[in-house]
C-alpha cells in the first residue's frame, strides 16, 4: 500500500514510472547504496522526529548524523526520534521505506544541507526495496518541503 501511495503522489509530476523496485533490500543506507551501485552518502534518508505534539521529517544525506545542538537551535526542542510504530502511523511507511512522498498525514518536511553536495540523490519510495533518483530541487518540490536546514554533522 505504501509504495502505491508514493506512485500516486509522484504521478502528479509523471514520475511514478521512474521508481525502481528491487529484488534485494534497500532498507538501510548501505543496502540501498549497494543495490543502486552508488556511494552511501547519495542515499537520501528520511528521519522522523517529534515536534511539539506532532512529527516532522528531515531528509538527510546517507552519511549525515543529526547534531543535537543544531537541531535544538532550529526547532527549539531536543531531537527525539519516533518509535517505529509511530513512524508507520504518521507516514504510512514502515522503517526502511520511509520517504517524504505519499504520506498519510500532512507532515512538515525539511531538507538538510548535507544533500546539496550532490546533483542527484536516491530517496526510498515507501518500501524496503524501492528508490528513485531525483535532483535536490525535485526532492524539495515533490516532498512539499518547508525549508532547507542545517541540523547534521559528520558529512563535512
Amino acid at each position: 500500500m505504501s509504495l502505491e501511495n508514493v506512485q500516486i503522489h509522484l504521478s502528479k509530476w509523471n514520475r511514478e514510472k521512474d521508481i525502481q523496485v528491487f529484488q534485494t533490500s534497500s532498507a538501510t543506507v548501505l543496502e540501498a547504496a549497494e543495490t543502486l551501485g552508488v556511494e552511501p552518502e547519495r542515499i537520501a534518508k528520511t528521519l522522523s522526529f517529534r515536534k511539539d505534539d506532532d512529527a516532522i521529517l528531515i531528509v538527510t544525506a546517507g552519511d549525515a548524523k543529526i547534531d543535537n545542538k543544531k537541531f535544538k537551535q532550529i526547532f527549539a526542542e531536543k531531537a527525539r526520534m519516533l518509535a517505529p510504530e509511530e513512524v508507520l502511523e504518521k507516514t504510512g511507511h514502515a522503517v526502511g521505506g520511509v520517504c517524504p512522498f505519499g504520506l498519510v498525514e500532512n507532515l512538515p518536511v525539511y531538507m538538510d544541507e548535507s544533500l546539496k553536495r550532490f546533483t542527484t540523490v536516491f530517496p526510498a519510495c515507501g518500501s524496503s526495496n524501492s528508490a528513485i533518483e531525483l535532483t535536490n530541487e525535485e526532492l524539495y518540490i515533490y516532498s512539499n518541503a518547508v525549508d532547507w536546514v542545517d541540523v547534521c554533522k559528520g558529512w563535512e
